[in-house]
């Protein structure tokens, strides 16, 4: 290790005392190679007095130390979190309040099935009805999406601090700690609830499955190259909520089934497409780290993976209008509309530059969710206008 200073022999705690501070930030003047030094200082410090491997030692005890010595924490200066208390602003950190796209492709799947399921109705859902229940997923987006970022950042807290763009995250780095979180996750699922509530009693158990895949997800990394499609098993889940929230019974109806079900799945190709694309700003990082992504089984084949999962989404998008009976409005806008923005996206898209891989992550989710919202509002309008026409005649 030339150019680093090794500690001397010290009695064993004052040893381990050296890694108990590793969370506190280093001073801006130390050089990020100063930083290195100490960091392997305390390392070799750490392995001498308790005899144990030094990558167990950085693993699992030092995490937050090596997390110090690739970059400072500075408090946000700009944008939302800048206008938060600083003590708030690790657990708005923690949710990704400054981050919502998360929470818009959680909301996402929401509407589509709200959009698809209100001419099913009976009646046929008025659009304040479908403007309130939308309204009621995108808090619910927010609070569920917000506490499984939280749940994730607990199960990765030894792997976050290896990853470039995660090891400042507020448990990687030691501002929240794993006890705090898990009592704050405690808090948002109780809010969730409170949001749940809110709809009609089916919608209850129709919900809580998906808290089994909200807690397991992040352990899926460790065991497959496809957690994107347990990820997709979970953002997708409310694809299915829209139905019982509208008074549509899935139980009793084929029709509601069938495209309750296609649309899921439907989505869940959406999530793997999108998520692939995400899982790209870390594939270095992830090989390192030994943390599994489709974008690291696929990496030669990421294109053509990404133009089927395409094609995929929109053939069974398509199946769920078929279901319902759906307009040509929907066909052209939302079929129609996703087919394009998908293709444009994913010729376009430059997997090996993070900041090109973010954007399209950000805006895809508004552009091709966007359109097929568009696609199912102006056919559900259609028929809501002829239903009411055929009402007063």
């Amino acid at each position: 290790m030339t150019g680093c200073r090794i500690l001397p022999r010290l009695p064993v705690r004052r040893a381990f005392s050296l890694t108990s501070n590793a969370h506190r930030p280093w001073h801006p003047r130390l050089s990020t190679r100063t930083s290195q030094c100490l960091a392997s200082s305390r390392l070799l410090a750490v392995e001498t007095y308790t005899n144990r491997p030094r990558s167990l030692v950085a693993y699992h005890t030092t995490s937050k130390l090596l997390s110090a010595a690739a970059g400072t924490y500075t408090h946000p200066q700009t944008g939302l979190l800048s206008y938060l208390p600083r003590a708030w602003v690790p657990y708005a950190e923690l949710i990704r309040i400054d981050k919502p796209s998360g929470s818009y492709y959680l909301f996402f799947p929401c509407i589509f099935s709200t959009l698809l399921a209100a001419p099913l109705a009976t009646p046929v859902a008025p659009p304040l009805t479908v403007l309130g229940t939308s309204l009621l997923f995108l808090a619910g987006a927010v609070v569920m999406r917000g506490a499984g970022c939280t749940i994730n950042d607990l199960w990765d807290r030894n792997l976050d601090p290896h990853v470039a763009r995660t090891r400042l995250r507020p448990i990687a780095r030691g501002a929240v700690t794993p006890f705090r979180a898990v009592v704050f996750t405690g808090a948002q699922l109780l809010a969730g609830l409170a949001v749940l509530l809110q709809f009609p009693l089916p919608c209850f158990f129709y919900a809580t499955p998906s808290l089994l895949l909200v807690a397991t997800y992040p352990l899926a990394k460790r065991v497959t190259y496809y957690p994107q499609f347990i990820l997709g098993l979970t953002f997708s889940w409310g694809a299915i909520m829209g139905f019982p929230a509208l008074g549509v019974d899935l139980l009793g109806s084929g029709a509601a089934q069938a495209a309750a079900a296609l649309l899921y799945t439907s989505n869940i190709a959406w999530t793997v497409l999108y998520d692939m694309i995400y899982a790209h700003m870390d594939i270095k990082d992830d090989a390192k780290a030994g943390i599994k992504s489709i974008a690291l089984k696929h990496d030669r084949e990421t294109k053509q993976v990404l133009t089927g999962l395409a094609l995929t989404q929109v053939a069974l998008l398509a199946g769920a209008g078929v279901a319902t009976g759906a307009g040509p409005a929907f066909f052209v806008g939302s079929c129609g509309g996703a087919l394009v923005t998908l293709g444009v996206m994913i010729k376009r898209v430059n997997l090996k530059s993070v900041q090109d891989c973010w954007w399209w992550f950000v805006n895809g989710c508004w552009i091709t969710g966007g359109v097929i919202t568009l696609g199912l509002t102006a056919d559900y309008l259609v028929k809501y206008v002829e239903r009411d026409g055929e009402d007063s005649a």
